[in-house]
């Protein structure tokens, strides 16, 4: 009997559901509710991320199950009393690499995703788009110091660790250690005073700039595909520029479905059409027009199927192929 639903529910999901179900909702919230696109929604993001943190690992999940909000926060979690960092989470999601807990030392940028609202014709013939976006680079003015040249930037409050251990006492002679992020240099083990802070960046040591990136999109590509802009990500000081993620995201077609590499099409004919013969026409996703004969004497029923070898999507990376149209019959009888 689960005690509490608030993880569950801040997800969108049933208390039954499945680890995949649980991805699938985290992966669509964290997209909407991202900093880099939704800044007044940072306390939503980091709420969605500590839900999936528990949910998604069967140990926690089980804990929270049993004791809710109140278990986790007593220390029951991987025998750490905290959560990890959204940004972290995020980024191991969406294959940025795991980071490293408590001291955080990191070599690369995080990986930022985006997407990129696509049409099943840009899919077919191929298409280049533009994405306007918004990355961190090293600030000019300072270089990347966040102060002025020759400033101690090691935090005074954890001393450059990055974290804090705070003590509570449940019992006497009993004490629980909690080992939770700096609350003033947010674990990165430096701080910059505010009078010795860079007017340009208020001491990030980035500034946000505007980026176009010109997206071509290969023939063939899925729905849900990923394309990788290496390099091309948020930079920092003393890191590696991190990349930027583009998934696709098909629309709705109204009149094709796909299906892998195959092309379905619903095509309703006349009650006379389908007893006596047709001819009709498809007009294709690259605004050809095919001619379907029914000789008299060849009957359509209702759910007659018919296939178009090569007429269906191009194969990615193999264009000259491609897969099947699927012409799925309905049959239309006229009132009386």
């Amino acid at each position: 009997m689960v005690k509490e639903t608030g993880y569950y529910d801040l997800l969108g999901v049933k208390p039954c559901a499945t680890i995949e179900e649980i991805k699938r909702a985290y992966r669509r919230l964290a997209l909407r509710y991202h900093p880099d696109k939704n800044p007044s929604e940072g306390e939503r993001f980091k709420q969605i991320s500590q839900a999936y943190e528990v949910l998604s690992d069967p140990q926690k999940r089980s804990l929270y199950d049993r004791g809710g909000e109140r278990a986790m926060k007593e220390g029951g979690v991987g025998g750490r009393g905290g959560f990890g960092p959204p940004m972290d989470i995020f980024d191991l999601f969406f294959g940025g690499g795991a980071r490293m807990h408590g001291p955080r030392v990191e070599r690369r940028g995080k990986t930022t995703v985006h997407q990129l609202p696509v049409t099943l014709e840009d899919l077919y013939s191929g298409a280049t788009r533009k994405l306007s976006l918004q990355k961190n680079v090293i600030c000019r003015s300072c270089s990347g110091r966040g102060g002025r040249e020759g400033v101690d930037t090691r935090c005074s409050k954890c001393h450059g660790s990055g974290v804090e251990v705070v003590v509570h006492q449940l019992a006497p002679n009993v004490v629980h250690h909690i080992q939770t992020m700096c609350p003033q240099c947010q674990g990165h083990g430096e701080w910059v005073r505010p009078l010795d802070r860079c007017l340009a960046c208020n001491g990030r040591k980035v500034i946000r700039e505007k980026k176009v990136l010109s997206v071509h999109l290969d023939r063939g590509m899925a729905d849900r595909q990923k394309i990788t802009f290496h390099q091309e990500g948020d930079q920092g000081p003393g890191l590696e520029p991190g990349d930027i993620v583009i998934v696709l995201d098909q629309k709705e077609h109204p009149v094709f479905q796909r299906r892998g590499n195959d092309l379905i099409v619903k095509k309703e004919v006349e009650l006379v059409d389908a007893l006596c013969g047709c001819k009709t026409v498809i007009h294709t996703l690259d605004n050809r027009r095919l001619l379907l004969t029914s000789r008299p004497g060849t009957i359509i029923k209702p759910g007659d199927v018919k296939c178009i070898p090569n007429e269906g999507m191009p194969i990615y990376r193999s264009p000259a192929q491609k897969g099947k149209l699927i012409i799925q019959f309905q049959v239309r009888k006229r009132p009386a």
